[in-house]
Formats: C-alpha cells, structure tokens, sequence
C-alpha cells in the first residue's frame, strides 16, 4: 500500500480548525448539554448545573494535561510544559467548586451566602478543599526540577474526585475504586495523547514513530481498563434489566450513551492513527493528523464525562 504524502501546511490548518471546534464545544457542553440531557426526562436540573459543569471540565482538564506530561516525563523535553498553567486552573477551578459546596450546593450571589465552616464539617467539602490543595501542591512541583512528584498530589485529585462520586452507603469503596481506575486511565489516555502530539513533530522520524508507538501500545491498555470499568460502574448504577431504557429516558443515561458512541470514535480514530504509523513504514508525520483528531475527540469526551458528574444519577429500580 502507497502511504499518502504528508501535507504539513494543511495539517497546520487543522489543527486551527481542532483548537476552534474545541473551543467551542467547551463553551458548548455546558451550555446546552443539561436542557438537552433534561428535555422531556420529568428530571430537575441540579442548582448551579451549567456553573458547576464548567468547573468540572476544568479540573478534568488540568487533571490530563498534568498526567500527560508527568507519563512523559522521562521520554524526550516537551516543546513548552503546560503543567504550571494547568494546575494553576485546576486550583482555581478547584476553589470555585469549594465556594459552591460552602454556599450550599448553590451559587452564591453574595459573600454573605458563604458559610467556609461547611467546608470542615462535610465530606463534600473536606474533598473540595483536598483537590484545592493538591492542585496547589502539583503548581508547585511543576515549577521545581522534581515534576514527577506531581503525580502523588494528581493521584489525591482523582483520588478525591472518585469517593465525591459515590455518596451510596451500598459498598461505596467498590464504586470510588472502580472510577479511581477509570478516571486515572481517562486522564492518562487523553493527556499522553496531547503531551505526545505536542513533542512528535519536533522530534526526528524514527524517533517520533517510537513515541507513538510507546503511547499506542499503552493506550491499548487504558481502554481495556476504561472499558472494564465503565461497563462494571454503569451496572452498579443501572442494573442490566433496566439499562436500556435509561439510557435513553434519564439525562444520565443519554449523557452516558453520548459519551459512550464518542469513545467508540476515539477508538476508530486511534486505530486510524497507528494503521497510517504502519502504512508509512513507521513515518510519524502521517500519523499525527489522525492522532490530532482523536486528541480533538478525546478533549470532547472529557466535557462530556463533566456534565455527567453534574447531572442527577439515575434511580435504581
């Protein structure tokens, strides 16, 4: 088989055209997301839903580049390191999401409304004030030489984020550990992808097609993980006799399934990606448009996943 030439102006334009539709998808998601999700369900919108999905999407965010650039780190020098800028939004997202959980669980319209005392005594805001510092703690190791380190105080964000998600009193350590294994794949999947399209095109050819070929054969596995994990949470909040009508008739459930049919196109992008690597004999130049695809895909499925946490969960029948 003939491998296509590589057009490097046209892959410029785009990653252009990526970073706008990216743009606007993050502005988007939560936007129109939860009156889409809500529409005909009988559901209520959680107080501050747009809000908090906003802030969600932006400690996922600071979650993946941060973990992207720690997996590299000992692979060659990143063009410029994100993680400052990204753990400085992560605390920052991080503490708008605590000022919620101290106003009640809504948006304040005053400081008045503010009760920092709650943050103590909840659990939800102990966990909103653990991600706060964390994030701080990883600011501060992404502007030392130890950046590795940044990983303990990334572990404790997901770490925190996955015991939030499963207030149940019914074996809510299964469920915190199944999303703290889902959620750590996510963040590892999606920031390797970005920290490696960032370092191939500055790298030589044979060099650059080893990377890829580094994150392909690691990605292969965090989707089986992220698979596994998905497919054993969904049960655990959808027992299978009643899967299929909540996915269609909850605003979890039709998040759900968006996110679902967006991993499926992350996967057939990514099989995209590594069969152009192999057509061009190992050339990563062909391979990056693709992966800039799937980089695109996976920043989406990322929002989409924020909305998610902000939505009602399901009743279990």
């Amino acid at each position: 088989m003939v491998a296509e030439p590589y057009d490097g102006a046209g892959a410029v334009r785009r990653s252009g055209v990526f970073l706008g539709l990216l743009v606007v998808g993050a502005f988007l998601v939560p936007l129109l997301g939860p009156d889409l999700a809500l529409r005909g369900t009988g559901e209520a919108a959680a107080p501050a839903v747009r809000e908090v999905g906003w802030l969600r999407g932006a400690v996922l965010v600071a979650l993946c580049v941060q973990a992207g650039e720690v997996w590299l780190r000992r692979g060659p020098a990143l063009p410029r390191p994100l993680a400052p800028a990204a753990a400085l939004l992560g605390t920052l997202a991080a503490s708008g999401l605590a000022v919620v959980v101290a106003a009640g669980n809504l948006l304040p319209r005053s400081l008045s409304a503010l009760d920092p005392g709650a943050l103590a005594q909840s659990g939800d805001g102990r966990l909103a004030l653990l991600e706060v510092n964390a994030f701080g703690a990883a600011w501060l190791c992404a502007l030392g030489r130890r950046r590795g380190l940044a990983a303990v105080p990334l572990a404790l964000v997901v770490l925190a984020e996955a015991v939030r998600a499963h207030p149940e009193p019914s074996t809510p350590w299964l469920g915190s550990l199944l999303t703290f294994v889902h959620l750590s794949c996510a963040a590892l999947w999606a920031g390797g992808l970005l920290a490696v399209v960032r370092t191939v095109p500055r790298l030589p050819a044979p060099e650059g097609a080893r990377l890829l070929g580094r994150y392909a054969r690691t990605a292969a596995y965090l989707l089986g993980a992220l698979t596994a994990t998905g497919i054993a949470s969904t049960l655990r909040r959808m027992p299978p006799g009643t899967v299929a009508g909540q996915l269609t008739d909850t605003a979890y459930g039709r998040v759900l399934l968006a996110k679902t049919v967006l991993v499926a196109g992350v996967a057939a992008l990514a099989w995209r990606a590594r069969r152009r690597l192999r057509g061009d004999g190992g050339a990563a130049a062909g391979a990056v448009v693709p992966a800039r695809a799937e980089l695109l895909a996976l920043a989406l499925v990322v929002l989409v996943s924020a909305l998610l946490t902000a939505l009602p969960l399901p009743i279990r029948w």
